[in-house]
């Protein structure tokens, strides 16, 4: 078997590993040697165990035979103590491919073991200097890295062991071969800028390349560029570089937002950096009150007051320094989060600066303009400070449903701005996951809940948040409340869902409750409601992703044998003959 025999080779290398100083380069002599002292060692290593299988002994044997050794003493040595181990293990191997075992389960058995060992056995040092005698890239390490399972190893080793030479240059030569990809600890990748780089390049490769799974693909790359500082700064300003391209720019600036936010969250002071990319110096007064906040994360009226100053001035700093997702987060969560209290002299300048970072418009100097000029369009400015100032006066006081009748003409209103669908997300989130929300709540579909449905209409850009939101609201544990009254709950949650997806929030709504399904631990009876909900909303063409995600839910009898009948008439029956016709399923 040439599988074994290669994972045999490892081995030796390992036991080699294990013997320091035994190769000699061919043909160098040493004279001044013992020949005693040489015929010594020898015969103590030709006493090992399987010594004969190691490579070093036609070396051993040279050296042996120049000292004045016997044969007949060698081969005793040898013979004596030769006890096969890899000969054995190929034989075993062969015996469990002849009891049926498959011959891929029986090479995992033996790499696997072999990892074991050699995880157990690895001495840095040893392979440092292994390597280094080499003089160059040894053939059995070029051999070594075009195979996945010791790869795998390196990766593992070189994570354990991040100053070890022979690992470092080895990942190096992984990622030149092109399977940077499969680098995932940062710590391996951080080494060596080559590395991080190619790494970075194929994260955010991902990140650009699968938009419907961008929030895993955000967190992938954050996590890595939130590795160090030298990780850090290296990223970001190459992602700044990329963000002024005409061409995709406001992508590589969100990346970086997102990456900023992650560092934010795992508690990373990086405010000294962004600002240091976001060409503030030029505006020192609103860069020293936007430090002062973003360092703090917390918002204060005498920084407040010195950045609306300078932003209600004639030739306000760029929009971009306070478009900030940190800064935006701390002035919706004052105006819009129930029992806030900002100081009423003030509040006039929080509702300012959050309208101004979300309306104003910046565009470059054109022909003939001073440069550096910035033409800046407020035209939406006045309108959006008045809705936000609605809403805000609506939310900060804690209402009942029956009172926000009233506002609900209000509300639909002002949620046309963007804006202000954020700040209700975050209101309704901040309200209906209290505890006692649903103990209290009498109607069948909460008010607060409708105006998500209102939020997914116009802002498609927000589904992601509702749908976060619904997601929390469908796993929480409401205890007090009795099972059927739970159900209840849950099947309008799951409306709201199904609106979210008639809104093309199609594939993230499908995925969650495949994944429901699959682990089990959602009831039947809710798996059901939403196909059949589901079933009566859509119609073809589908989409080979939905048809993916979907169709299984469909063919599954405890889940819709009961909606069946006879013929072919009904909506599963329907969907599946119609998918089996025009789709190829996996």
């Amino acid at each position: 078997m040439s599988a074994m025999d290669e994972e045999y080779e490892e081995e030796g290398w390992i036991n080699r590993n294990n013997q320091p100083g035994e190769e000699e380069p061919d043909g160098h002599d040493e004279p001044l040697e013992n020949p005693q002292e040489v015929l010594n060692e020898c015969l103590s290593k030709f006493a090992t165990s399987d010594y004969i299988m190691e490579p070093g002994i036609f070396t051993q044997l040279k050296r042996y035979f120049q000292a004045g050794g016997t044969p007949e003493q060698v081969i005793n040595q040898l013979s004596a103590n030769y006890t096969a181990v890899a000969q054995m293990a190929n034989l075993l191997a062969e015996w469990l491919i002849l009891a049926g075992v498959r011959v891929t389960d029986v090479q995992a058995m033996v790499e696997n073991h072999l990892k074991d060992m050699i995880l157990k056995t690895f001495d840095p040092k040893k392979a440092d200097k292994i390597f280094t005698e080499e003089g160059e890239t040894p053939a059995w390490l070029t051999e070594m890295i075009e195979h996945h399972t010791w790869r795998s190893l390196i990766y593992r080793l070189a994570e354990e062991y991040p100053d070890c030479l022979m690992l470092n240059f080895t990942i190096k030569l992984i990622s030149d071969a092109g399977f940077q990809s499969e680098i995932t600890s940062i710590s391996t990748a951080a080494q060596q800028i080559e590395v991080f780089s190619r790494v970075l390049k194929t994260a955010i490769a991902k990140f650009l390349n699968h938009p419907e799974d961008w929030q895993s693909a955000i967190h992938e790359c954050a996590k890595m560029v939130c590795h160090g500082q030298h990780t850090y700064v290296y990223s970001q300003v190459l992602i700044q570089v990329l963000s002024q391209e005409p061409k995709g720019g406001f992508i590589m600036k969100r990346l970086a937002q997102e990456i900023t936010k992650y560092a934010s969250k795992n508690n990373h002071n990086v405010t000294p950096i962004t600002m240091a990319l976001n060409g503030s110096a030029r505006h020192p007064q609103a860069c020293e009150a936007l430090t002062s906040m973003l360092t703090r994360n917390a918002l204060n009226p005498a920084d407040i007051t010195v950045l609306y100053r300078n932003y209600s001035s004639l030739e306000p700093p760029p929009i971009d320094l306070i478009r900030n997702p940190q800064f935006l987060d701390l002035l919706v969560d004052s105006l819009f989060k129930v029992g806030v209290k900002i100081n009423q002299e003030h509040k006039s300048k929080y509702i300012y600066l959050l309208a101004y970072a979300a309306s104003v418009c910046e565009t470059p100097a054109k022909k003939g303009q001073p440069k550096g000029h910035r033409n800046i369009n407020k035209d939406e400015l006045k309108a959006t400070i008045q809705a936000v100032e609605k809403v805000h006066n609506i939310c900060n006081v804690n209402r009942g449903s029956t009172e926000l009748i009233a506002e609900i003409a209000t509300l639909y209103q002002c949620i046309r701005f963007p804006v202000v669908g954020v700040g209700v997300i975050r209101w309704v989130e901040n309200t209906v996951t209290e505890p006692s929300y649903f103990k209290l709540c009498t109607e069948s579909c909460p008010l607060h809940l409708a105006l998500l449905d209102e939020v997914a209409q116009v802002h498609s850009s927000l589904h992601d948040q509702i749908l976060r939101l619904l997601i929390e609201l469908f796993e929480s544990k409401q205890d007090e409340l009795e099972i059927l009254v739970q159900l209840e709950m849950k099947k309008m949650l799951l409306d709201r869902m199904v609106n979210l997806l008639t809104r093309g929030c199609v594939v993230p709504v499908v995925k969650y409750i495949r994944q429901c399904c699959n682990k089990g631990d959602t009831d039947i009876s809710l798996i059901r409601y939403f196909v059949t909900e589901v079933l009566e909303t859509i119609t073809h063409p589908y989409s080979p992703e939905f048809v993916q995600l979907f169709l299984p839910m469909v063919e599954n009898e405890e889940i819709t044998g009961s909606m069946r009948g006879e013929g072919d008439n009904d909506p599963v029956s329907e969907f599946i003959v119609h998918c089996k016709a025009h789709y190829t399923t996996i």
